[in-house]
């Protein structure tokens, strides 16, 4: 590990996008999220919305080819359509939005890495989401064809981009509770 030599680097304050509005601790965070599918009716506010995909933007993607794409969805009707063609969705029908994680499979020098590019950018949208007080359900699209055209057909996705997740986001009616999961039986050193 380097550790560059006392005062080679210049120390300045830190400020982040909303620092000061998130007081729970990042663990707590991490630990508390679930997923959420009780929502009330009361809308996300456009500053929050921003927020949570600000936050999926500056997720990891292969080569920084930044292929994630998002769909929000807040329009009653297609909320309700999204219940009829996701098996699992069903939350969304109080829900009141929803965002639908894309990639686009032309973007950067590794566009196979697609999947994982929208998979990082979903789970820091989840906590986000979790850090502003909403309750988040991340619905698997990819890699079931048939859900993947029904997305497309229903927004009117171009070809170049392939439906990944839907996360649906509200505020929630269930209790966000900590929950410890760790098996050290799964975790390896060195070798298997």
């Amino acid at each position: 590990v380097f550790i560059p030599p006392h005062g080679a680097v210049q120390k300045r304050k830190l400020s982040f996008y909303y620092s000061s509005e998130v007081t729970m601790d990042f663990l707590d965070i991490i630990h508390t999220r679930r997923s959420i599918r009780k929502f009330t009716p009361d809308p996300v506010s456009g500053e929050d919305l921003e927020k949570i995909l600000r936050a999926g933007m500056v997720s990891p993607t292969a080569t920084n080819s930044q292929s994630w794409r998002f769909i929000v969805v807040d329009e009653r009707e297609a909320l309700d359509e999204i219940t009829r063609i996701h098996p699992y969705a069903k939350p969304a029908a109080d829900a009141p939005l929803a965002i639908v994680v894309c990639g686009d499979t032309n973007a950067g020098h590794a566009p196979e890495f697609w999947p994982q590019d929208a998979a990082a950018a979903t789970q820091t949208m989840m906590l986000a989401a979790r850090a502003l007080e909403l309750g988040s359900l991340w619905c698997g699209i990819h890699p079931h064809t048939e859900r993947e055209e029904a997305f497309i057909k229903l927004l009117n996705i171009p070809g170049n981009i392939r439906p990944f997740a839907l996360l649906i986001i509200g505020h929630p009616l269930q209790p966000f509770t900590r929950e410890d999961r760790f098996d050290g039986a799964k975790v390896h050193h060195n070798r298997w």
